[in-house]
């Protein structure tokens, strides 16, 4: 089969802004690929915030090559003939929509969460049979040759190094709307948190600095103990759109991140992180944040504090993050984040993998 493929990609919000950042990204990725693309949310209130061109109109509206539509709408739609139908992270297509694919030639992924655990390169591309006999084909992104790779656009990297040799706090001011830029030896943290981060610790971590920080909050304040305190100075910003999201990581010398859209941005940033994972049920998201450590390599400091940020251990966080800016870990974080960053740049991305395996897929059927 010549000619693009075309995609239909769904997607049900759990993780709030994660799960339609992943999905917008990867539709996006795919159309500026040449493939048509119908993205199907079901809360596409939830997009409009990381969008701000969407609007929501009952009948969906095209932006940037993708057709952005109400799930509900999908339940009286035809899965494109000879096409491909992205159920992103399991979320479980429209009944009628499912029994139809079996009757139009459709290959069927089941993007899944990003992982670093062992197992994923072994299941990754695997069919699974499905009632409507239909083969599922199990895809996962990941950080590894032997997975489906990392979101990146290919002028990412250029363009992240050409904003970071501009200053700093003229490209934050005019981001943000700030009066005023950082002073020029700050500390600029980005705090994008879930609401049970052990903000405490971070306070007193922070507080205790001899130097100045900015610690910028997207959005509303997180709710707790966070104020202005010694060098430490707590500020409130926009909301920024996901188009700009990279351009307010690249501001910073450290980003505190959640989820996985921002993880991954974080990443291609190539600076020192600190990742809250998605908190899952019996700790299991404890597991993956094990394997995504031994991937990272990052200082031991750095990686006590991670753990500490993630159960939530205040008393931990104000022991590790001063410690973890000190020398030579800070050096050694900085220069691992760089390192790395470069090691998976070299990969085929995402989307660019995904479509290669479809390809493939269908020049074999």
């Amino acid at each position: 089969m010549s000619g693009p493929l075309s995609f239909d990609l769904f997607c049900r919000v759990v993780d709030n802004f994660g799960d339609a950042g992943v999905c917008w990204r990867l539709a996006r990725r795919l159309a500026s690929l040449g493939q048509p693309v119908r993205l199907w949310i079901d809360r596409p209130d939830v997009l409009a915030q990381l969008l701000p061109s969407l609007i929501l109109r009952p009948t969906g509206q095209t932006l940037e090559g993708v057709r952005v539509a109400p799930w509900n709408q999908a339940e009286q739609a035809m899965p494109p003939r000879g096409g491909v139908v992205i159920e992103a992270f399991a979320c479980a297509l429209p009944t009628a929509y499912e029994a139809a694919m079996a009757g139009r030639d459709c290959l069927w992924i089941n993007l899944e969460y990003l992982s670093a655990e062992p197992w994923v390169e072994d299941c990754h591309g695997l069919p699974s049979l499905q009632a409507n006999g239909v083969p599922k084909f199990f895809f996962f992104p990941g950080f590894t040759r032997a997975t489906g790779g990392l979101l990146r656009e290919p002028d990412l990297l250029t363009r992240c190094k050409t904003d970071q040799a501009r200053d700093r706090g003229q490209r934050l001011q005019a981001l943000t709307g700030l009066l005023s830029a950082p002073p020029a030896d700050a500390l600029c943290i980005l705090l994008f948190c879930y609401p049970d981060a052990p903000l405490a610790g971070l306070q007193s971590a922070l507080a205790s600095l001899d130097r100045p920080v900015w610690l910028l909050t997207p959005g509303p304040r997180p709710s707790g103990p966070l104020h202005h305190q010694n060098g430490l100075q707590v500020i409130s910003i926009p909301f920024v759109p996901q188009a700009r999201f990279d351009e307010l990581l690249w501001c910073c010398d450290l980003n505190f991140v959640r989820g996985e859209d921002s993880l991954v941005r974080a990443l291609w940033a190539g600076t020192p992180l600190v990742w809250q994972i998605y908190r899952q049920a019996q700790e299991a998201h404890l597991e993956k944040l094990e394997a995504w450590l031994d991937q990272a390599r990052w200082p031991g400091t750095a990686a006590d504090l991670i753990h500490a940020w993630n159960q939530l251990d205040n008393d931990a966080v104000a022991r590790t993050l001063p410690a973890a800016l000190r020398e030579p870990v800070w050096s050694d974080w900085r220069a691992r984040s760089l390192a790395w960053r470069t090691a998976l740049s070299v990969r085929p991305d995402l989307g660019q993998d995904l479509l290669d395996f479809c390809l493939r897929k269908r020049q074999t059927r």
